[in-house]
This record gives C-alpha cells, sequence and structure tokens, in this order.
C-alpha cells in the first residue's frame, strides 16, 4: 500500500519494484532500480526517507525517521544497499555499498560509512558513527575490523541478486 500523510506523498521511480504487501507513506522518496519487498514498512510521517538506487529493502523492515535529539529528522539511505530480513532502521544515514543484516537494529542519529556490513542480529547504538569499511557485530554493536575482500563480495552481489528478483517479479505481478 503506497499512501500520502499529511500533504506528502511518496515519489517512487518507475523501475522500483514495491510489493503490494508493503506499506510506504508520507514523505518517502525511492530511487531507480530499488525494491522493497512484503510486509516491510517505510513511514515518512516526522521526517522524510531517501532511499537510493539499486537498494533492496527486505522483509519486515521497518525504516522511519525522526529523533527527539537534533533538527534534522530525516533518514537517508544510499545506493546499493542491501537491508536484511526484519531489521529496524530508525537511524540518520547509511552509506553506499552497505549489507545491514537480518534482524539488526540501528538506533536514533546514527550514521553508517559506505562499504559497511552491519552483522545480523547487531544493535548500532543511538548516535554511534561506523567509519566507511566496518565490519560491525553485537550488542551493543562495535567494530570488530575493517571488512575484508570477501566480505565485500556479499556487498557487492547481493544487489545484482535482488536486481534479478525483483524483474521477475515485475513480470509475474505486474
Amino acid at each position: 500500500m503506497i499512501r500520502s500523510f499529511n500533504g506528502k506523498s511518496p515519489v517512487i521511480e518507475e523501475s522500483a519494484f514495491i510489493s503490494e504487501a508493503a506499506y510506504v507513506i508520507g514523505d518517502v522518496v525511492i530511487g531507480e532500480y530499488s525494491s522493497v519487498w512484503p510486509g516491510a514498512v517505510i513511514r515518512g510521517d516526522i521526517g522524510k526517507i531517501t532511499i537510493g538506487k539499486n537498494t533492496a529493502v527486505e522483509d519486515n523492515v521497518v525504516l522511519h525517521a525522526g529523533s527527539l535529539n537534533t533538527s534534522d529528522q530525516d533518514l537517508t539511505i544510499g545506493d546499493y544497499v542491501q537491508i536484511g530480513h526484519a531489521a529496524a532502521i530508525n537511524c540518520k544515514k547509511i552509506g553506499n555499498n552497505v549489507l545491514v543484516g537480518m534482524n539488526s537494529t540501528l538506533l536514533h542519529d546514527a550514521e553508517i560509512g559506505n562499504y559497511c556490513i552491519i552483522a545480523a542480529g547487531c544493535l548500532v547504538s543511538q548516535a554511534m558513527k561506523i567509519p566507511d569499511k566496518s565490519f560491525v557485530v553485537g550488542i551493543p554493536a562495535k567494530i570488530k575490523s575493517e571488512v575484508t575482500t570477501d566480505q565485500l563480495r556479499w556487498v557487492k552481489q547481493a544487489p545484482k541478486e535482488y536486481l534479478k528478483l525483483m524483474n521477475i517479479y515485475k513480470k509475474e505481478f505486474e
């Protein structure tokens, strides 16, 4: 379901795929070749949510913008980002070429750099700043190391696989 809220409507590139079982509301921009899968909720009711190109918001992900700690209420997600199943995202920024693992939580005002991997089940603390090329694990999140070449395969390959899958879904259901 795609809905307007408080005078703002989602802006979705024609090449994007939004599952009919997803909920997208308010001040939301979704870039070209991005995908939003069943059960995902993207709620741009407090701040604007901008999703770059070729980014996948997998099943049951929640994206919400807004913070009591800053006047900047927006959430910006870069290009070629993979947000794993059931992640809860209420941070300020996710850079380009990032993998956010399944069931991860990114709290208010956190910022994730480029070419990062946030491990499954990770809890990124409020206002935490993750530098580029970080491999982040744990509850609370800690930077374990710089991402390896082998780990970066996931970051580079996942968007390609989801683009193929998205195109199959578009043919089947649109």
